[in-house]
């Protein structure tokens, strides 16, 4: 690694309890982490439900980076009570538990708000409040199928398909996270607390706002493969022929130069000028023939040389890149991209946070072992020292 990854510390002295749980929460409050926030995660005695119910750590591993955890009864009165002294202590508090769970344990947004007035609370949900739906369960498949972005994947006359990156879990906790740090820049300037209160369902709308541009457009719910506006546009095959051997390029109404650029990169400058494909309108009425220009390049060159190609000459491309070859792409590691994490007996390489400060990529601490943590967070947030926590482990309260 040619840098040294370390923390922004832009949210340090923040104090985080992230009662969360799978993915959309945790992937909130490990965006905080990542700022520099400490992350008091409280789990059962069991450990939370995405560390046990998957089996695998590596689930686990990959959305609980740079936290703390500790593990405490909330069913024993004792357990409760040492929660909300924690709360005291708390600038957020982050929960998604299903619908009503929270509250009943007794730490719904009535109870915390009134012992920390200030306290920045946020729970994310399956579906909104006043929703048909608000009491039902969802993961992200769900998410994506009730928010839009289902209906507008896949290939135009067939079956809708769930997009792979997990914009219902991780892009509802982005979102929820970045509300949360402005939630304490207004706080910083009112001192008031805030409720904030995230859908998935809600959230996968917003990532598929560009449907909605197509229905305002044509007065029609949108479709999964509508038809390119300017070709050549989308997913063309190359060598040898495997399961992600293509590149998806596109020419631009907004830059005609793309069309003749690539003629010239393939060795058609014959049919630049030539009527029957000069406009994007007259291309768009030969769009078969169009794609079978160029896939007669494409194929003769792999992903990796036909992107190459393309972009030298200025047309936009992009190889489809599976997670294998990302992995052995050195720049990532070069950069701090990936950077691997050791959890207990495990090791995995894990994207981290893509943003750089100036200039260097934040540091990738190990998700934590169960528990791994009681002791210490709980003398850093309450001032309890190791008899009275050996005590409440003892009385099976941590």
């Amino acid at each position: 690694m040619t840098v040294t990854p370390m923390s922004p510390g832009l949210l340090k002295g923040i104090r985080v309890l992230d009662l969360t749980q799978f993915e959309a929460g945790t992937t909130c409050t490990e965006a905080l982490a990542w700022m520099g926030a400490d992350i008091a995660k409280v789990e059962p005695p069991r450990g939370e439900a995405g560390r046990t119910g998957f089996g695998d750590a590596f689930y686990f591993m990959m959305y609980n980076a740079n936290k703390r955890s500790l593990t405490v009864n909330l069913k024993d009165e004792r357990g409760l009570a040492l929660v909300k002294e924690m709360v005291k202590k708390a600038d957020v508090f982050t929960e998604n538990f299903a619908p009503g769970a929270v509250e009943r344990l007794g730490l719904g947004y009535d109870v915390v708000g009134d012992i920390n007035p200030s306290i920045i609370y946020a729970q994310v949900k399956g579906f909104g409040d006043g929703s048909p739906f608000e009491k039902g369960l969802s993961f992200d498949p769900i998410a994506q199928a009730a928010g839009g972005s289902m209906s507008i994947t896949g290939e135009r006359d067939g079956r809708p398909v769930k997009p792979g990156p997990t914009i219902g879990d991780t892009g509802t906790g982005m979102l929820m996270a970045f509300s949360i740090v402005s939630a304490l820049f207004d706080r910083a300037r009112s001192g008031k607390g805030r409720r904030l209160q995230v859908a998935m369902q809600d959230s996968v709308m917003h990532y598929s706002r560009g449907g909605f541009i197509t229905q305002a457009r044509t007065g029609k719910a949108a479709p999964r493969r509508p038809p390119a506006n300017n070709p050549p546009g989308g997913i063309y095959p190359c060598k040898p022929g495997g399961p992600n051997d293509y590149i998806y390029l596109l020419t631009s109404r907004a830059n005609p130069e793309h069309w003749p650029r690539l003629l010239k990169l393939i060795g058609r400058e014959d049919l630049i000028g030539d009527e029957r494909y000069a406009t994007p309108d007259a291309r768009l009425q030969r769009e078969a023939e169009v794609d079978a220009i160029v896939t007669g390049w494409t194929k003769e060159r792999t992903k990796q040389e036909a992107m190459a190609q393309l972009s030298a000459v200025g047309v936009p491309a992009g190889a489809v890149l599976d997670t294998q070859e990302l992995i052995d792409e050195p720049s990532f590691y070069d950069r701090g991209i990936l950077q691997q994490m050791t959890h207990g007996e495990r090791k995995m390489m894990m994207p981290t946070w893509p943003v750089r400060f100036d200039g260097v990529p934040t540091k990738v601490e190990p998700a934590p072992l169960l528990g791994e943590h009681t002791t210490e967070v709980l003398s850093d947030w309450l001032g309890l020292d190791a008899a009275a926590v050996a005590q409440l482990r003892q009385d099976g309260i941590v």
